[in-house]
């Protein structure tokens, strides 16, 4: 039989193995993670090892789990806890609690619209140097201030299915475990190795030529031969309304454009960055 608290009921589940607890609250403390925490706040930059973050959707959160994400708390309708997550809560280690309410409750989720109705919180990840995830690569992105969340998760997405070894960040840009990025990648933040880059000429001691998508009197175009010649290649992609600073460009080996038609000259940041990705992919 359920044991009755002040706001909260615990059922036993799994034979025991999970804890499901039922909130008809909000502002319970066990669910603040989900609730009231602003993604500033979930980071937490001053203890990066105290830092959380949250993944929608069942797709996304097996995705993450099968990553090695760890998980600290689940959220989900009462209705998936036998449906979509049950493969889920099965899977989860001992002592992590899956807090469930009414769909009505739930939807109510300041900031909040829950996709398949199950969001998970997990600890962030130890990240690796610059000098690790560039360690095999041949081909990575370089993401230049980019502030985008959406953004930021299709060009993880791209990244991910068009062979792209690695994504470096500038510390200006988009958090990409920010809650809609890791949906709009639909995990591929989990599966391209990725690390914040603070200075971009630090990729040329790993042997990698960089080549500035940049719409200039020398660009040349993103089929020049030359670009997939060179074994380590370093795109840099900059935000789509200033583009990359021209520091930047005057920096890179190489300045590229996409050859368009109509009189168009640009594309968003996420659709030029696939572009690029599928013309320079490794031969």
């Amino acid at each position: 039989m359920p044991v009755f608290f002040s706001h909260i009921i615990i059922i036993d589940y799994f034979c025991g193995m999970e804890q499901i607890i039922t909130i008809d609250r909000l502002d319970a403390p066990e669910i603040q993670m989900f609730s009231s925490l602003t993604e500033a706040q979930l980071r937490n930059r001053a203890e990066p090892e105290s830092g959380i973050f949250i993944v929608e959707s069942p797709k996304v959160i097996r995705v993450a789990l099968d990553a090695g994400m760890e998980p600290v708390a689940l959220l989900c309708e009462r209705r998936h806890i036998y449906g979509d997550a049950s493969d889920i809560i099965a899977s989860l280690p001992a002592g992590v609690s899956v807090y469930t309410g009414e769909r009505s409750l739930l939807a109510s989720l300041t900031g909040y619209t829950l996709t398949r109705g199950v969001l998970c919180a997990m600890r962030r990840p130890a990240m690796p140097t610059v000098e690790q995830v560039c360690k095999d690569a041949r081909r990575i992105v370089i993401i230049h201030s980019v502030c985008d969340t959406t953004n930021i998760g299709a060009i993880f997405r791209s990244a991910a299915a068009l062979g792209i070894d690695a994504v470096l960040l500038t510390p200006d840009s988009c958090d990409p475990l920010n809650r809609r990025s890791v949906r709009v990648s639909m995990g591929s933040v989990f599966l391209v190795p990725w690390t914040w880059l603070p200075t971009i000429e630090q990729v040329r001691s790993f042997g990698f030529k960089t080549a500035a998508m940049a719409l200039t009197d020398n660009s040349i175009p993103l089929d020049d031969a030359r670009l997939k010649e060179e074994p380590r290649l370093a795109v840099i992609m900059g935000t789509e309304g200033d583009g990359l600073p021209h520091s930047t460009i005057s920096s890179a080996d190489y300045t590229v454009r996409i050859p368009m038609q109509h009189g168009v000259d640009s594309l968003n940041v996420a659709a030029a960055a696939a572009v690029a990705f599928w013309e320079l992919r490794r031969l």
